[in-house]
């Protein structure tokens, strides 16, 4: 059973107790910084809190790894609109440990589309069309080599204003201690 109906009955009451109004603020960001963060349950309130946020601080961008797999996804979209319309003046990074892309088995993944019903000829179709299930679905070795290549793929990005710092962590998902890897810009050439 979905828990849609749980989900209205409670926000029926959220905004007619005027509970919103705890959370307002505007659409720029406080703390002028946009995060590029993993999805992972454990960071969805524990993150903003390591780092001492609070809502309106800051623009968050959450995906499977915290990875940009392509320079001209929604991810780095999502980081150029941060930047240039928004007026975040930092991008952080932040991987975790113990992350679903560490070593991600992209042949056991694929092999669940059709436990679930995905037709294998669509498979096949998407990879003679050019688009490789092991690099759509590439994981990484280790947090720190997921966040560092998403840091230099948006440092080097050519629509990115070298100007702005991108940094690099690493948090413990368990108590939110930061690891920097990569801080300021001009750490990695």
């Amino acid at each position: 059973m979905s828990i849609v109906p749980s989900i209205l009955e409670f926000n029926k009451s959220f905004v007619a107790d005027k509970q919103y109004e705890a959370y307002l603020t505007d659409k720029y960001p406080d703390k002028q910084v946009a995060v590029l963060t993993c999805m992972d349950t454990r960071l969805v309130e524990l993150l903003p809190k390591a780092l001492g946020f609070k809502n309106g601080d800051a623009k968050f961008i959450k995906n499977a790894g915290a990875i940009l797999t392509q320079p001209f996804g929604s991810a780095m979209r999502s980081i150029l609109v941060a930047v240039y319309e928004l007026d975040a003046r930092e991008v952080f990074v932040i991987g975790h440990h113990g992350c679903g892309m560490n070593k991600l088995d992209t042949q056991g993944m694929v092999s669940k589309f059709a436990l679930h019903g995905i037709d294998p000829l669509a498979i096949e179709t998407l990879e003679n069309a050019g688009i490789r299930m092991d690099r759509f679905l590439r994981g990484f070795d280790s947090a720190e080599e997921g966040v560092m290549n998403s840091v230099r793929l948006i440092r080097r990005h050519p629509l990115f204003p070298k100007a702005v710092p991108v940094h690099g962590f690493i948090i413990d998902p368990e108590t939110g201690a930061l690891e920097v890897l990569a801080q300021d810009y001009r750490e990695e050439k």
